[in-house]
């Protein structure tokens, strides 16, 4: 049987990503807190008029339960809870937590924390046989605030590079101490920001987001909720 051609697509607070199984240039369009679930289909598919695909993989920055999306994304705009995504695109699809398709996407064995510095903080934890469980670090309390006030895209502008730096590195000594991971695995738009990573800590790619889209429909991954 040949293997399904996944559109996979990466819901974040700034661009919409999106790639198909054989093609190496992603396409982009912009989000933003206004982004509503149709519009982000009607900007997909006129963005990917010219791609083939047969099955759909879609993370979005909310806690997903059942293939559903259970809560509203806190840096997007209305209307995920209820929306029908299969059928909006008219083929199976499968939706995850975003930071949970990245780190199915950077796996590479062990028990492996991701975090995904973006405009709040995705987080997963995946173990082996590749068993993934999005998790949601963000709101827990750090400092005098939450974990997403200080490592998401607010606390780097406002308290800038340096101290939101140390602040990294204080969350990823916090949370590893607390979880025990064999390796931290740290991806999202501003991860290239870093100067230096943690200790026990590599850079991921925001490109294993496909990756992780793309092993979805391959069963070698099992999404814990």
């Amino acid at each position: 049987m040949a293997e399904h051609r996944v559109l996979a697509i990466d819901v974040g607070g700034s661009h919409v990503k999106i790639l198909v199984t054989g093609e190496t240039t992603l396409r982009r369009f912009v989000s933003g807190d206004d982004l509503t679930p149709q519009r982000t289909v009607e900007g997909v598919l006129e963005e990917v008029g010219d791609w083939q695909f047969d099955v759909v993989s879609i993370g979005i920055p909310a806690p997903i339960k059942g293939g559903r999306v259970a809560r509203e994304p806190a840096n997007l705009g209305a209307g995920w809870v209820e929306f029908d995504f299969e059928h909006a695109f008219s083929r199976p699809t499968k939706i995850v937590n975003d930071a949970a398709m990245q780190a199915l996407g950077s796996y590479e064995g062990g028990m492996m924390l991701f975090l995904g510095l973006g405009t709040g903080l995705g987080s997963a934890l995946v173990v082996e046989p590749q068993l993934v469980v999005p998790m949601e670090l963000a709101h827990l309390p750090f400092r005098k605030a939450t974990f997403e006030d200080y490592v998401g895209s607010r606390g780097l502008k406002r308290a800038g590079r340096k101290k939101w730096q140390k602040a990294v590195d204080d969350a990823v000594t916090t949370l590893s101490a607390a979880l025990a991971p064999d390796y931290v695995v740290l991806g999202g738009g501003n991860a290239d920001k870093l100067d230096g990573l943690p200790e026990n800590a590599r850079l991921g790619s925001n490109e294993n987001a496909f990756v992780g889209g793309f092993r979805l429909w391959r069963g070698e991954a099992k999404i814990g909720r």
